[in-house]
């Protein structure tokens, strides 16, 4: 192995379930209804959820919703305006938690 994430790997997700299947098929009952369409389409749904992947850094889901973004129909350009909003909304969390460190050194200082 050369790497440690395995591309392959991700045609076997559904061997995560082989010891406890019970909750495997309850987590993709949940995420196959919320993938669905619904008030959201399901070409909006994969935006969100590559904009996600990238703020989350998981290559697997990278790679999965980079295809099914594309397959919806989305294009290059709107995929990367998601990617670019997930770390948009992941850096002003960040930025927002300097408030701790200010209020720390508040108290430090008095």
């Amino acid at each position: 192995m050369t790497h440690y994430y395995d591309d392959q790997d991700l045609e076997r997700f559904k061997d995560i379930g082989r010891y406890r299947p019970d909750l495997f098929d309850s987590f993709m009952n949940y995420y196959q209804g919320v993938m669905a369409e619904g008030t959201l389409t399901q070409r909006e749904k994969a935006l969100i959820a590559l904009a996600v992947a990238h703020v989350l850094q998981c290559p697997y889901c990278i790679d999965a919703y980079t295809r099914v973004s594309l397959e919806m129909g989305s294009n290059l350009e709107e995929m990367t305006e998601a990617i670019h909003v997930g770390a948009a909304i992941r850096g002003g969390a960040a930025l927002i938690h300097g408030l701790q460190a200010q209020k720390v050194a508040a108290k430090i200082s008095i």
